[in-house]
Protein backbone atom coordinates (compact mmCIF):
# COMPACT_ATOMS: atom_id res chain seq x y z
CA UNK A 1 0.00 0.00 0.00
CA UNK A 2 1.48 3.37 -1.03
CA UNK A 3 1.81 6.41 1.19
CA UNK A 4 -0.64 8.20 -1.08
CA UNK A 5 -3.33 5.59 -0.41
CA UNK A 6 -2.76 5.85 3.33
CA UNK A 7 -3.12 9.63 3.14
CA UNK A 8 -6.27 9.28 1.03
CA UNK A 9 -7.75 6.83 3.56
CA UNK A 10 -7.02 9.23 6.43
CA UNK A 11 -8.43 12.14 4.45
CA UNK A 12 -11.54 10.14 3.66
CA UNK A 13 -11.93 9.29 7.35
CA UNK A 14 -11.59 12.97 8.28
CA UNK A 15 -14.17 13.96 5.67
CA UNK A 16 -16.53 11.24 6.88
CA UNK A 17 -16.23 12.45 10.47
CA UNK A 18 -16.89 16.02 9.39
CA UNK A 19 -19.88 14.95 7.35
CA UNK A 20 -21.20 12.91 10.27
CA UNK A 21 -20.99 15.70 12.86
CA UNK A 22 -22.47 18.23 10.43
CA UNK A 23 -25.40 15.98 9.61
CA UNK A 24 -26.02 15.16 13.28
CA UNK A 25 -25.89 18.90 14.11
CA UNK A 26 -28.45 19.54 11.36
CA UNK A 27 -30.69 16.68 12.51
CA UNK A 28 -30.50 17.90 16.12
CA UNK A 29 -31.93 21.28 15.08
CA UNK A 30 -35.36 19.66 14.80
CA UNK A 31 -37.23 18.36 17.81
CA UNK A 32 -38.80 15.54 15.80
CA UNK A 33 -35.38 13.94 15.17
CA UNK A 34 -34.26 13.86 18.78
CA UNK A 35 -35.80 10.50 19.68
CA UNK A 36 -34.25 8.81 16.64
CA UNK A 37 -30.84 10.29 17.45
CA UNK A 38 -31.17 9.06 21.04
CA UNK A 39 -32.10 5.54 19.93
CA UNK A 40 -29.15 5.48 17.52
CA UNK A 41 -26.74 6.11 20.40
CA UNK A 42 -25.38 9.25 18.78
CA UNK A 43 -24.09 10.77 22.02
CA UNK A 44 -21.55 8.00 22.54
CA UNK A 45 -20.45 8.42 18.92
CA UNK A 46 -19.96 12.16 19.38
CA UNK A 47 -18.01 11.86 22.64
CA UNK A 48 -14.58 11.08 21.12
CA UNK A 49 -15.12 13.65 18.40
CA UNK A 50 -15.13 16.61 20.79
CA UNK A 51 -11.41 15.83 21.31
CA UNK A 52 -10.68 15.32 17.61
CA UNK A 53 -7.47 16.77 16.21
CA UNK A 54 -9.43 18.70 13.58
CA UNK A 55 -10.85 21.95 15.06
CA UNK A 56 -13.89 21.97 12.77
CA UNK A 57 -14.89 18.48 13.84
CA UNK A 58 -14.44 19.32 17.52
CA UNK A 59 -16.63 22.41 17.46
CA UNK A 60 -19.33 20.87 15.23
CA UNK A 61 -19.47 17.81 17.50
CA UNK A 62 -19.92 20.15 20.47
CA UNK A 63 -22.63 22.06 18.60
CA UNK A 64 -24.48 18.80 17.88
CA UNK A 65 -24.26 17.76 21.55
CA UNK A 66 -25.54 21.14 22.62
CA UNK A 67 -28.54 21.01 20.32
CA UNK A 68 -29.48 17.52 21.47
CA UNK A 69 -29.12 18.40 25.17
CA UNK A 70 -31.02 21.65 24.64
CA UNK A 71 -34.02 19.82 23.18
CA UNK A 72 -34.32 16.95 25.63
CA UNK A 73 -33.87 16.52 29.37
CA UNK A 74 -32.96 12.83 29.03
CA UNK A 75 -30.23 13.59 26.50
CA UNK A 76 -28.84 16.27 28.80
CA UNK A 77 -28.65 13.62 31.51
CA UNK A 78 -26.99 11.25 29.03
CA UNK A 79 -24.29 13.87 28.36
CA UNK A 80 -23.61 14.03 32.09
CA UNK A 81 -23.64 10.24 32.54
CA UNK A 82 -21.30 9.82 29.59
CA UNK A 83 -18.74 11.99 31.40
CA UNK A 84 -18.49 14.25 28.38
CA UNK A 85 -18.48 17.48 30.39
CA UNK A 86 -14.99 17.05 31.97
CA UNK A 87 -13.44 16.51 28.53
CA UNK A 88 -15.31 19.48 27.13
CA UNK A 89 -14.37 21.76 30.03
CA UNK A 90 -10.72 20.64 30.15
CA UNK A 91 -10.11 21.50 26.50
CA UNK A 92 -11.72 24.97 26.59
CA UNK A 93 -8.55 26.76 27.66
CA UNK A 94 -6.56 25.48 24.68
CA UNK A 95 -9.13 25.76 21.91
CA UNK A 96 -10.17 28.51 19.53
CA UNK A 97 -13.09 30.92 19.95
CA UNK A 98 -15.47 28.82 17.87
CA UNK A 99 -14.96 25.82 20.13
CA UNK A 100 -15.34 27.96 23.26
CA UNK A 101 -18.65 29.28 22.03
CA UNK A 102 -19.88 25.75 21.22
CA UNK A 103 -18.68 24.44 24.61
CA UNK A 104 -20.51 27.25 26.43
CA UNK A 105 -23.65 26.31 24.49
CA UNK A 106 -23.35 22.67 25.62
CA UNK A 107 -22.94 23.72 29.27
CA UNK A 108 -25.99 26.00 29.01
CA UNK A 109 -28.05 23.33 27.26
CA UNK A 110 -27.34 20.83 30.04
CA UNK A 111 -27.73 23.27 32.92
CA UNK A 112 -31.07 24.73 31.88
CA UNK A 113 -33.12 21.61 32.64
CA UNK A 114 -32.71 21.34 36.43
CA UNK A 115 -30.63 22.36 39.43
CA UNK A 116 -29.18 18.82 39.55
CA UNK A 117 -27.85 19.08 36.01
CA UNK A 118 -26.56 22.57 36.75
CA UNK A 119 -24.74 21.16 39.74
CA UNK A 120 -23.17 18.55 37.44
CA UNK A 121 -21.91 21.38 35.22
CA UNK A 122 -20.41 23.13 38.26
CA UNK A 123 -18.85 19.88 39.52
CA UNK A 124 -17.17 19.34 36.15
CA UNK A 125 -15.41 22.70 36.42
CA UNK A 126 -17.88 24.35 34.07
CA UNK A 127 -18.03 27.67 35.92
CA UNK A 128 -14.27 28.18 35.78
CA UNK A 129 -14.31 27.39 32.05
CA UNK A 130 -17.15 29.84 31.45
CA UNK A 131 -15.41 32.59 33.44
CA UNK A 132 -12.37 31.98 31.26
CA UNK A 133 -14.60 32.48 28.22
CA UNK A 134 -15.79 35.81 29.67
CA UNK A 135 -12.19 37.01 29.33
CA UNK A 136 -12.14 36.12 25.64
CA UNK A 137 -11.83 39.03 23.20
CA UNK A 138 -14.62 37.75 20.95
CA UNK A 139 -17.97 39.20 22.15
CA UNK A 140 -19.88 36.15 20.85
CA UNK A 141 -17.88 33.90 23.18
CA UNK A 142 -18.50 36.28 26.10
CA UNK A 143 -22.19 36.28 25.33
CA UNK A 144 -22.39 32.46 25.21
CA UNK A 145 -20.52 32.21 28.52
CA UNK A 146 -22.63 34.88 30.26
CA UNK A 147 -25.80 33.15 29.10
CA UNK A 148 -24.65 29.79 30.46
CA UNK A 149 -23.67 31.36 33.80
CA UNK A 150 -27.11 32.96 34.05
CA UNK A 151 -28.83 29.63 33.43
CA UNK A 152 -26.75 28.05 36.21
CA UNK A 153 -27.33 30.93 38.65
CA UNK A 154 -31.09 31.17 38.23
CA UNK A 155 -31.85 27.78 39.81
CA UNK A 156 -30.94 28.47 43.44
CA UNK A 157 -28.71 30.46 45.78
CA UNK A 158 -26.06 27.73 46.08
CA UNK A 159 -25.52 27.60 42.32
CA UNK A 160 -25.55 31.39 42.10
CA UNK A 161 -22.89 31.45 44.82
CA UNK A 162 -20.79 29.06 42.71
CA UNK A 163 -20.94 31.57 39.86
CA UNK A 164 -19.91 34.38 42.23
CA UNK A 165 -17.09 32.31 43.73
CA UNK A 166 -15.81 31.60 40.23
CA UNK A 167 -15.15 35.32 39.78
CA UNK A 168 -17.84 35.95 37.19
CA UNK A 169 -19.45 39.11 38.62
CA UNK A 170 -16.71 41.69 37.85
CA UNK A 171 -16.44 40.37 34.29
CA UNK A 172 -20.23 40.50 33.86
CA UNK A 173 -20.25 44.11 35.04
CA UNK A 174 -17.48 44.92 32.55
CA UNK A 175 -19.58 43.27 29.85
CA UNK A 176 -22.23 45.95 30.44
CA UNK A 177 -19.71 48.43 28.99
CA UNK A 178 -19.13 46.48 25.78
CA UNK A 179 -20.57 47.99 22.58
CA UNK A 180 -22.43 44.82 21.52
CA UNK A 181 -26.09 45.14 22.48
CA UNK A 182 -26.75 41.40 22.81
CA UNK A 183 -23.82 41.03 25.24
CA UNK A 184 -25.13 43.91 27.37
CA UNK A 185 -28.55 42.24 27.54
CA UNK A 186 -27.20 38.84 28.57
CA UNK A 187 -24.83 40.36 31.16
CA UNK A 188 -27.68 42.34 32.77
CA UNK A 189 -29.93 39.26 32.72
CA UNK A 190 -27.26 37.12 34.41
CA UNK A 191 -26.63 39.74 37.09
CA UNK A 192 -30.40 39.74 37.71
CA UNK A 193 -30.40 35.94 38.07
CA UNK A 194 -27.57 36.14 40.61
CA UNK A 195 -29.14 38.96 42.65
CA UNK A 196 -32.59 37.46 43.00
CA UNK A 197 -31.80 34.80 45.59
CA UNK A 198 -30.36 36.47 48.72
CA UNK A 199 -29.32 39.88 50.08
CA UNK A 200 -25.74 38.64 50.29
CA UNK A 201 -25.58 37.76 46.59
CA UNK A 202 -27.19 41.08 45.68
CA UNK A 203 -24.67 42.89 47.88
CA UNK A 204 -21.81 41.12 46.09
CA UNK A 205 -23.09 42.44 42.76
CA UNK A 206 -23.55 45.94 44.21
CA UNK A 207 -20.02 45.93 45.63
CA UNK A 208 -18.60 45.60 42.11
CA UNK A 209 -20.22 48.89 41.10
CA UNK A 210 -23.02 47.30 39.09
CA UNK A 211 -25.74 49.82 40.05
CA UNK A 212 -24.00 52.80 38.47
CA UNK A 213 -23.47 50.96 35.19
CA UNK A 214 -27.04 49.63 35.15
CA UNK A 215 -28.36 53.13 35.88
CA UNK A 216 -26.65 54.49 32.78
CA UNK A 217 -28.38 51.90 30.61
CA UNK A 218 -31.96 52.93 31.44
CA UNK A 219 -31.58 55.70 28.86
CA UNK A 220 -30.62 53.21 26.14
CA UNK A 221 -33.20 53.01 23.33
CA UNK A 222 -32.99 49.19 23.13
CA UNK A 223 -36.16 47.79 24.75
CA UNK A 224 -34.78 44.29 25.38
CA UNK A 225 -31.79 45.76 27.22
CA UNK A 226 -34.01 48.01 29.36
CA UNK A 227 -36.13 45.00 30.32
CA UNK A 228 -33.08 43.26 31.77
CA UNK A 229 -31.69 46.43 33.39
CA UNK A 230 -34.92 47.13 35.28
CA UNK A 231 -35.19 43.46 36.22
CA UNK A 232 -31.68 43.53 37.73
CA UNK A 233 -32.39 46.76 39.64
CA UNK A 234 -35.63 45.21 40.95
CA UNK A 235 -33.84 42.08 42.15
CA UNK A 236 -31.29 44.23 43.99
CA UNK A 237 -33.92 46.51 45.54
CA UNK A 238 -36.23 43.82 46.85
CA UNK A 239 -33.96 42.44 49.56
CA UNK A 240 -33.48 45.29 52.02
CA UNK A 241 -33.96 48.97 52.70
CA UNK A 242 -30.23 49.67 52.35
CA UNK A 243 -30.04 48.02 48.92
CA UNK A 244 -33.16 49.87 47.75
CA UNK A 245 -31.67 53.14 48.97
CA UNK A 246 -28.48 52.44 47.01
CA UNK A 247 -30.54 52.00 43.85
CA UNK A 248 -32.42 55.25 44.55
CA UNK A 249 -29.15 57.10 45.28
CA UNK A 250 -27.98 56.23 41.75
CA UNK A 251 -30.63 58.73 40.62
CA UNK A 252 -32.73 56.09 38.90
CA UNK A 253 -35.80 58.25 39.57
CA UNK A 254 -37.58 60.12 38.10
CA UNK A 255 -36.12 58.78 34.82
CA UNK A 256 -37.47 55.30 35.58
CA UNK A 257 -40.97 56.71 36.12
CA UNK A 258 -40.90 58.13 32.60
CA UNK A 259 -40.12 54.62 31.31
CA UNK A 260 -43.58 53.52 32.48
CA UNK A 261 -44.74 55.15 29.24
CA UNK A 262 -42.31 53.09 27.14
CA UNK A 263 -43.93 51.35 24.13
CA UNK A 264 -42.57 47.96 25.25
CA UNK A 265 -45.00 46.31 27.71
CA UNK A 266 -42.29 44.31 29.49
CA UNK A 267 -40.14 47.38 30.04
CA UNK A 268 -43.18 48.95 31.71
CA UNK A 269 -43.88 45.84 33.77
CA UNK A 270 -40.29 45.71 35.03
CA UNK A 271 -40.34 49.42 35.88
CA UNK A 272 -43.54 48.88 37.88
CA UNK A 273 -41.84 45.94 39.59
CA UNK A 274 -38.84 48.10 40.48
CA UNK A 275 -41.14 50.75 41.96
CA UNK A 276 -42.98 48.08 43.96
CA UNK A 277 -39.70 46.70 45.35
CA UNK A 278 -38.54 50.18 46.36
CA UNK A 279 -41.73 51.49 47.98
CA UNK A 280 -42.38 48.41 50.09
CA UNK A 281 -39.50 49.11 52.47
CA UNK A 282 -40.17 52.46 54.14
CA UNK A 283 -42.56 55.46 54.09
CA UNK A 284 -39.63 57.66 53.03
CA UNK A 285 -38.90 55.59 49.92
CA UNK A 286 -42.61 55.55 49.12
CA UNK A 287 -42.80 59.31 49.51
CA UNK A 288 -39.87 59.73 47.14
CA UNK A 289 -41.69 57.78 44.42
CA UNK A 290 -44.91 59.73 45.08
CA UNK A 291 -42.99 63.02 44.80
CA UNK A 292 -41.66 61.87 41.41
CA UNK A 293 -45.23 61.56 40.15
CA UNK A 294 -45.09 57.79 40.45
CA UNK A 295 -48.68 57.25 41.59
CA UNK A 296 -50.38 58.92 38.65
CA UNK A 297 -48.15 57.16 36.14
CA UNK A 298 -48.71 53.74 37.72
CA UNK A 299 -52.49 54.29 37.79
CA UNK A 300 -52.40 55.28 34.11
CA UNK A 301 -50.32 52.18 33.43
CA UNK A 302 -52.94 49.98 35.11
CA UNK A 303 -55.57 51.47 32.84
CA UNK A 304 -53.60 50.58 29.72
CA UNK A 305 -52.65 46.95 30.38
CA UNK A 306 -54.26 43.70 31.47
CA UNK A 307 -53.51 40.38 33.13
CA UNK A 308 -50.20 39.68 34.84
CA UNK A 309 -48.77 42.95 33.53
CA UNK A 310 -51.00 44.71 36.06
CA UNK A 311 -49.80 42.78 39.09
CA UNK A 312 -46.71 44.83 40.11
CA UNK A 313 -48.62 48.11 39.71
CA UNK A 314 -51.53 46.84 41.81
CA UNK A 315 -49.16 45.74 44.58
CA UNK A 316 -47.17 48.98 44.37
CA UNK A 317 -50.32 50.97 45.24
CA UNK A 318 -50.96 48.65 48.19
CA UNK A 319 -47.44 48.98 49.55
CA UNK A 320 -47.53 52.79 49.30
CA UNK A 321 -50.92 52.95 51.04
CA UNK A 322 -49.87 50.57 53.81
CA UNK A 323 -47.23 52.92 55.23
CA UNK A 324 -49.35 55.84 56.47
CA UNK A 325 -52.70 57.66 56.33
CA UNK A 326 -51.21 60.44 54.20
CA UNK A 327 -49.73 58.07 51.62
CA UNK A 328 -52.99 56.11 51.47
CA UNK A 329 -54.84 59.37 50.91
CA UNK A 330 -52.41 60.21 48.11
CA UNK A 331 -53.45 56.96 46.42
CA UNK A 332 -57.13 57.87 46.86
CA UNK A 333 -56.66 61.41 45.52
CA UNK A 334 -54.82 60.00 42.49
CA UNK A 335 -57.96 57.94 41.74
CA UNK A 336 -56.24 54.72 42.72
CA UNK A 337 -59.38 53.18 44.27
CA UNK A 338 -61.47 53.49 41.12
CA UNK A 339 -58.65 51.99 39.05
CA UNK A 340 -58.31 49.06 41.47
CA UNK A 341 -62.09 48.59 41.30
CA UNK A 342 -61.77 48.38 37.52
CA UNK A 343 -58.97 45.82 37.82
CA UNK A 344 -61.13 43.76 40.17
CA UNK A 345 -64.03 43.72 37.72
CA UNK A 346 -61.92 43.02 34.62
CA UNK A 347 -59.49 40.37 35.87
CA UNK A 348 -60.41 36.70 36.16
CA UNK A 349 -57.17 35.28 37.59
CA UNK A 350 -57.51 34.71 41.32
CA UNK A 351 -53.95 35.71 42.19
CA UNK A 352 -54.43 39.10 40.52
CA UNK A 353 -57.77 39.64 42.25
CA UNK A 354 -56.18 38.60 45.57
CA UNK A 355 -53.46 41.24 45.14
CA UNK A 356 -56.14 43.82 44.29
CA UNK A 357 -58.27 43.16 47.37
CA UNK A 358 -55.11 43.23 49.51
CA UNK A 359 -54.25 46.67 48.14
CA UNK A 360 -57.80 47.90 48.77
CA UNK A 361 -57.48 46.72 52.36
CA UNK A 362 -54.22 48.65 52.76
CA UNK A 363 -55.94 51.80 51.48
CA UNK A 364 -59.16 51.50 53.50
CA UNK A 365 -57.99 50.41 56.94
CA UNK A 366 -56.52 53.71 58.16
CA UNK A 367 -59.53 55.87 59.04
CA UNK A 368 -63.27 56.39 58.37
CA UNK A 369 -62.37 58.72 55.49
CA UNK A 370 -60.16 56.07 53.87
CA UNK A 371 -62.78 53.37 54.42
CA UNK A 372 -65.46 55.60 52.88
CA UNK A 373 -63.37 55.98 49.71
CA UNK A 374 -63.44 52.21 49.28
CA UNK A 375 -67.07 51.82 50.38
CA UNK A 376 -68.44 54.52 48.06
CA UNK A 377 -66.83 52.73 45.11
CA UNK A 378 -69.30 49.93 45.92
CA UNK A 379 -66.45 47.56 46.69
CA UNK A 380 -67.69 46.10 49.99
CA UNK A 381 -70.34 43.87 48.35
CA UNK A 382 -67.72 42.79 45.80
CA UNK A 383 -65.27 41.84 48.55
CA UNK A 384 -68.04 39.90 50.27
CA UNK A 385 -68.90 38.12 47.03
CA UNK A 386 -65.28 37.04 46.48
CA UNK A 387 -65.07 35.83 50.09
CA UNK A 388 -68.31 33.84 49.81
CA UNK A 389 -67.66 32.42 46.33
CA UNK A 390 -66.81 28.71 46.56
CA UNK A 391 -64.91 29.02 43.28
CA UNK A 392 -62.49 31.58 44.73
CA UNK A 393 -59.06 30.25 45.67
CA UNK A 394 -58.26 29.91 49.36
CA UNK A 395 -55.83 32.82 49.15
CA UNK A 396 -58.43 35.05 47.49
CA UNK A 397 -61.04 34.12 50.09
CA UNK A 398 -58.66 34.83 52.97
CA UNK A 399 -57.48 38.16 51.56
CA UNK A 400 -61.06 39.24 50.77
CA UNK A 401 -62.16 38.36 54.31
CA UNK A 402 -59.25 40.21 55.89
CA UNK A 403 -59.66 43.29 53.68
CA UNK A 404 -63.40 43.37 54.38
CA UNK A 405 -62.89 43.19 58.14
CA UNK A 406 -60.19 45.86 58.39
CA UNK A 407 -62.19 48.25 56.19
CA UNK A 408 -65.44 47.59 58.09
CA UNK A 409 -63.73 48.31 61.39
CA UNK A 410 -63.14 51.90 60.21
CA UNK A 411 -66.17 52.44 58.01
CA UNK A 412 -68.88 54.83 59.29
CA UNK A 413 -70.66 55.28 55.95
CA UNK A 414 -73.91 53.62 56.99
CA UNK A 415 -75.64 53.47 53.57
CA UNK A 416 -72.63 51.53 52.26
CA UNK A 417 -72.71 49.18 55.25
CA UNK A 418 -76.41 48.44 55.13
CA UNK A 419 -76.45 45.93 52.19
CA UNK A 420 -74.05 43.71 54.13
CA UNK A 421 -76.67 43.19 56.83
CA UNK A 422 -78.69 41.18 54.32
CA UNK A 423 -76.04 39.09 52.63
CA UNK A 424 -73.08 38.60 54.95
CA UNK A 425 -72.44 35.64 57.28
CA UNK A 426 -72.43 36.25 61.02
CA UNK A 427 -68.64 36.64 61.29
CA UNK A 428 -68.88 39.64 58.91
CA UNK A 429 -72.25 40.95 60.16
CA UNK A 430 -70.62 41.25 63.58
CA UNK A 431 -68.30 44.00 62.28
CA UNK A 432 -71.16 45.72 60.42
CA UNK A 433 -73.35 45.73 63.52
CA UNK A 434 -70.44 47.07 65.58
CA UNK A 435 -70.14 50.10 63.30
CA UNK A 436 -73.89 50.79 63.43
CA UNK A 437 -73.78 50.57 67.23
CA UNK A 438 -71.06 53.26 67.26
CA UNK A 439 -72.71 55.72 64.85
CA UNK A 440 -76.47 55.49 65.52
CA UNK A 441 -76.40 56.87 69.09
CA UNK A 442 -75.02 60.17 67.78
CA UNK A 443 -76.93 60.66 64.51
CA UNK A 444 -80.73 61.15 64.54
CA UNK A 445 -81.00 61.27 60.73
CA UNK A 446 -79.16 57.99 60.49
CA UNK A 447 -81.55 56.47 63.05
CA UNK A 448 -84.61 57.55 61.01
CA UNK A 449 -83.07 56.18 57.80
CA UNK A 450 -82.15 52.96 59.61
CA UNK A 451 -85.83 52.42 60.39
CA UNK A 452 -87.34 53.50 57.08
CA UNK A 453 -84.88 51.48 54.99
CA UNK A 454 -85.82 48.27 56.77
CA UNK A 455 -82.41 47.86 58.38
CA UNK A 456 -83.83 47.84 61.94
CA UNK A 457 -86.24 45.09 60.93
CA UNK A 458 -83.36 43.11 59.47
CA UNK A 459 -81.34 43.48 62.66
CA UNK A 460 -84.20 41.95 64.64
CA UNK A 461 -84.12 38.92 62.33
CA UNK A 462 -80.44 38.20 62.92
CA UNK A 463 -79.92 35.08 65.02
CA UNK A 464 -77.12 35.70 67.49
CA UNK A 465 -75.96 33.56 70.40
CA UNK A 466 -76.82 35.06 73.77
CA UNK A 467 -73.82 36.82 75.28
CA UNK A 468 -71.90 36.90 71.98
CA UNK A 469 -70.33 40.16 70.71
CA UNK A 470 -72.89 40.19 67.88
CA UNK A 471 -75.77 40.04 70.38
CA UNK A 472 -74.20 42.87 72.36
CA UNK A 473 -73.98 45.03 69.22
CA UNK A 474 -77.64 44.25 68.39
CA UNK A 475 -78.63 45.25 71.92
CA UNK A 476 -76.66 48.50 71.55
CA UNK A 477 -78.44 49.23 68.25
CA UNK A 478 -81.85 48.49 69.76
CA UNK A 479 -81.15 50.81 72.67
CA UNK A 480 -80.99 53.70 70.18
CA UNK A 481 -84.75 53.33 69.46
CA UNK A 482 -87.96 53.46 71.51
CA UNK A 483 -88.91 50.05 72.82
CA UNK A 484 -92.25 49.98 70.98
CA UNK A 485 -90.51 50.56 67.61
CA UNK A 486 -88.06 47.74 68.24
CA UNK A 487 -90.93 45.49 69.28
CA UNK A 488 -92.94 46.48 66.17
CA UNK A 489 -90.12 45.32 63.87
CA UNK A 490 -89.35 42.16 65.80
CA UNK A 491 -90.21 38.81 64.15
CA UNK A 492 -93.69 37.61 65.05
CA UNK A 493 -94.96 40.97 66.22
CA UNK A 494 -97.58 41.40 63.42
CA UNK A 495 -98.94 37.92 64.24
CA UNK A 496 -99.09 38.84 67.89
CA UNK A 497 -101.08 41.96 67.02
CA UNK A 498 -103.49 39.94 64.89
CA UNK A 499 -103.93 37.45 67.72
CA UNK A 500 -104.75 40.28 70.09
CA UNK A 501 -107.21 41.56 67.52
CA UNK A 502 -108.86 38.14 67.29
CA UNK A 503 -109.14 37.91 71.05
CA UNK A 504 -110.28 41.50 71.52
CA UNK A 505 -113.85 41.90 72.69
CA UNK A 506 -115.33 45.37 72.13
CA UNK A 507 -117.02 46.89 75.19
Amino acid sequence: MSQRQIIQACEQFRKSKMQFVQEVADFASSQQNIKSLQEAGVISLLQPLILDVVPGIRQTAALALGRMADNNHNLAEAVVRGEILPDLVHSVSTQNRFYKKAAAFVLRAVAKHSSELSQAVVASGGVDALVLCLEEFDPAVKEAAAWALGVIARHNATLAQSVVDGGAVPLLVLSLLEPEMSLKRIAASTLSDICKHTPELAQTVVDTGAIAHLAQLIFNPDAKLKRQVFSALSQISKHSTSLAEMVVEAEIFPAAVVCLRDPDEYVKKNVATLMREVVKHTPELSQLIVNCGGLGVVIDYLGNCHGSLRLPGIMMLGYVAAHSESLAMAVIVSKGVSQLALCLSEESEDHIRAATVWSLGQIGHHSPEHAKAVATANLLPRLLQLYMDANSSEDLQNKSKKALKIILQKCTDLPALEPLLYDAPSNIVKHVACQFSKVLPHDSKARRLFVTSGALKKVQEIEAEPGSPLQEYINAINSCFPEEIVRYYSPGYPEALLERLDNYQPA
